[in-house]
């Protein structure tokens, strides 16, 4: 005969990973989403450049939270595969791997905020460039960081989609939380891809747009989910003789 136990590690690995998730999220919307629209305006070279040298401590800081989240990104890429392998370990690495290539690419990404850095701290790289051609060297570089972010963001779209699948076909999860993280990963894809082509808004984004909403409230419900409820497979141990 066998019996079912509940492993405590795994207990305890979501929870770390859930708070992960959310640390993530707090930090990144700070670098990635708040801190840039505060500092950088993409049709006004003179005016982002200024931004960039009046509030440096400002962009300083979206290079620090930048780091952050790669580093724990790596930590959460692991607990997650440790989490649900036994689901489904071929989705699940696919979506390790796409969340590392994510991680690396935000790490070449900061190369886009170091030139930008640079200029504002040693004015002497710049000495070639009058003022005209300084400010629209910068705006280049923070405009190749958007689209870098674009380009990660493909990577995470493949977790996502992966992820939500593994979520979807487990007994032990909520499936109608992975179906959303499916339809969010579809979404990030579309997004990033339209972006990157550089295709004009349309509906096609719009629609894409609306269901990276989706996306946010998926990952939010997933992390407060593994917080307080925890990912605990029920796994058959034999019983001793």
């Amino acid at each position: 005969m066998s019996k079912l136990k509940k492993p405590q590690s795994r207990f305890s690995s979501a929870k770390v990973a859930g708070l992960l998730y959310l640390v993530i999220a707090i930090i990144g919307g700070l670098s990635i989403e708040y801190i840039p629209e505060e500092l950088v305006v993409y049709d006004n070279a003179a005016l982002s450049f200024q931004n960039l040298k009046e509030h440096w401590n400002l962009f300083q800081l979206a290079i620090a939270g930048d780091i952050a989240v790669l580093l724990f990104e790596t930590f959460l890429t692991v607990l997650l595969y440790q989490l649900f392998k036994s689901s489904h370990q071929t989705s699940m690495l696919i979506a390790s791997y796409s969340r590392l290539a994510m991680a690396i690419i935000m790490g070449m990404n900061l190369i886009n905020y170091l030139i930008p850095a640079l200029l504002i701290l040693e004015p002497e790289l710049g000495s070639a460039f009058n003022s005209a051609q300084l400010e629209s060297l910068n705006l280049i570089f923070l405009k190749a960081h958007k689209f870098g972010e674009f380009a990660w963001q493909i990577f995470f779209a493949i977790h996502l989609f992966c992820l939500g699948y593994v979520i979807h076909r487990s007994p032990d999860t909520p499936k109608f939380l992975g179906s959303v993280m499916l339809i969010g990963g579809i979404a990030y894809a579309g997004d990033s891809i339209l972006h990157l082509l550089i295709i004009p808004a349309g509906l096609l984004q719009q629609s894409f747009s609306l269901l990276l909403i989706l996306a946010v409230i998926s990952e939010f419900w997933f992390a407060f989910w593994l917080l307080i409820k925890g990912y605990t497979i029920q796994e058959p141990v034999k019983a001793q003789p």
